[in-house]
């Protein structure tokens, strides 16, 4: 078997009938909820590939009844959950194209969004449809879950509105046979975090985003892929590329156990992982943060892996957790890519790697090297788009095979960063001699004189009361740090000043809370919105253009 072609039962992996393939396979793996579905919640927290199967045909024929077509999209915005995998698979299943919405997002985004996509089908859970009732969103038919009666009672003194279904008007309706899309049409239309402004809509084909992606992860690599003996533990946002793309590798590889976590908080988080223990843990980095103070709990005493995506991790994060396992060479694997191209390099960290170092630090911003044979960097110029040599930051741009398709409502902001082969990412960085990549942080949040992301982890690593920074900067001014702490609001000056004083300039750091922070679906912290909130002008350093 390639790299490019994991089968499942002789075929190869087909979103529409994942599970169904997985289980014609015999898999058995057993799959623990920390909570219940939302589609079915009376199937409890145990679940196995037989049942999500089952789950898959009935929602395709819930779809099925509301209209849905070939080629037809399906915005989905719920509540996170593996459930929006399984509902992107039931639309997939009938031919349709699904677009995976966080309930995150708020509804002005939402409304922008579903003008550009002008889906077939909204569905949505009942507390989204609250929020957005009576907004006009751009969609012929909205299905709405759960136990509320929209087409009947939502206003007494209002007449039913006939294009707002419940599942009592679609259930019952068996699913037509499986359609498969052409390798290179349309098969998934996914959202980005949003950091900077609107998310983009990102169009994927089953090339891009099953042939190239979860192909290629759904191999038995040597330490890092999943073994049957493996508990695999998840905890990151389930309307992403990331979720479809992990639970097809590891349903084709066939753990032990999956260990499905939908919130960071540890109220919820602490019973399944206590209870199965995982030995390969993803999370989002700011789920990690936020169990930190947990590490020593005995939920991660058996890790042998870690791996974290979406976002920025820095070293006290890192070494936390590797030092919280008892398995005597855990890694961490870090990846570093884009939802319009996936994983462009990885580096592994262990324990060694994290310790400081003299006149030093942990380089938590070196991802290594791109992923051999599969993807390429290169530094550019940011004013002239020319190539600059080794050591010499500037502009990333990447070649991959699995590059999106298309920005869906955007195609001139899509056609602007592709040239050919080369892709535009929109961060910054340094390609060193040897070819690893040092990342400096997005263009569009660029500081004058260093990486932002740099000097985060310098102020997380040297002032250990600090949970959180994140460092924005102000034209014609220091930068703004903004510091999350922990055990309350309090930073001892004298040991800021220390901490900070070989660093450009700062302002004094503005202390919050850590729910105060305006987040993405993933845990990204929204710089844009997080200047608004503190009174900054918007302008930045950097030009924006290439978000």
């Amino acid at each position: 078997m390639g790299l490019h072609g994991r089968r499942l039962s002789g075929r190869r992996i087909e979103l529409g009938t994942l599970f169904e393939d997985v289980a014609a396979r015999g898999r058995t793996t057993a799959v623990h909820l920390s909570r219940p579905l939302d589609i079915a919640p009376g199937m409890g927290t145990v679940l196995d590939p037989r049942s999500l199967a089952r789950l898959v045909r009935t929602a395709a024929g819930w779809f099925a009844a509301a209209g849905v077509e070939p080629g037809d999209r399906v915005a989905v915005s719920k509540r996170d959950h593996l459930d929006l995998v399984l509902l992107c698979c039931a639309a997939a299943r009938l031919g349709a194209v699904p677009v995976p919405l966080p309930a995150s997002l708020e509804p002005d985004v939402l409304d922008v969004l579903l003008k550009r996509l002008d889906p077939a089908l909204l569905v949505v859970d009942a507390a989204r449809r609250a929020e957005t009732r009576g907004t006009g969103f751009a969609a012929r038919r909205t299905l709405v879950l759960g136990h509320a009666s929209p087409s009947g009672g939502e206003d007494p003194s209002e007449p039913p509105d006939p294009s707002v279904l419940s599942l009592d008007d679609v259930r019952g309706h068996g699913p037509p046979p499986p359609r498969r899309p052409r390798a290179d049409d349309p098969l998934v239309i996914l959202p980005t975090s949003g950091t900077t402004g609107v998310p983009k809509l990102v169009a994927h084909s089953t090339r891009t985003l099953l042939r190239r992606l979860a192909a290629f992860e759904a191999q038995r690599w040597p330490v890092l892929g999943s073994r049957p003996d493996d508990v695999v533990a998840a905890s990151f946002s389930f309307a992403t590329g990331r979720a479809l793309t992990w639970t097809a590798a590891v349903s084709a590889l066939g753990p032990a156990a999956v260990v499905v976590v939908t919130s960071a908080d540890w109220d919820e988080a602490r019973g399944p992982l206590e209870e199965h223990r995982p030995t390969i843990l993803e999370a989002q980095p700011s789920t990690f943060v936020r169990w930190r103070p947990y590490a020593r709990s005995g939920a991660f005493d058996r890790v042998r892996l870690y791996v974290s995506a979406f976002d920025a991790v820095h070293p006290p994060t890192v070494r936390a957790f590797l030092a919280a396992t008892r398995h005597p060479r855990p890694i961490w694997v870090q990846g570093w890519g884009r939802t319009e191209t996936g994983p462009l390099t990885f580096r592994v960290l262990t324990r060694r790697a994290l310790r400081t170092r003299r006149g030093g630090h942990p380089a938590t911003r070196d991802l290594g090297r791109p992923v051999p044979g599969r993807t390429r960097l290169r530094v550019l110029d940011r004013e002239t788009l020319r190539p600059v040599p080794r050591g010499v930051p500037g502009l990333l741009v990447c070649s991959t095979g699995a590059l999106c398709l298309d920005y869906v409502g955007e195609r001139e902001r899509y056609l602007r960063k592709r040239s050919g082969r080369w892709f535009v990412t929109g961060d910054l960085g340094v390609l060193t001699r040897s070819g690893r990549l040092l990342l400096l942080g997005r263009e569009a949040d660029a500081l004058p004189a260093a990486g932002c992301l740099e000097m985060e982890d310098l102020i997380e690593d040297r002032l250990p009361g600090v949970a959180e920074c994140v460092v924005l900067g102000v034209p014609g001014g220091p930068a703004q740090p903004v510091l999350v702490v922990e055990n309350g609001p309090r930073l001892d000056p004298h040991r800021w000043r220390d901490a900070v004083s070989d660093l450009p300039e700062l302002a004094e750091p503005v202390l919050v809370e850590r729910e105060r922070l305006p987040r993405t679906a993933t845990g990204k912290v929204r710089r844009a919105a997080l200047r608004e909130q503190l009174g900054l002008p918007p302008r930045t350093h950097g030009t924006g253009r290439w978000t």
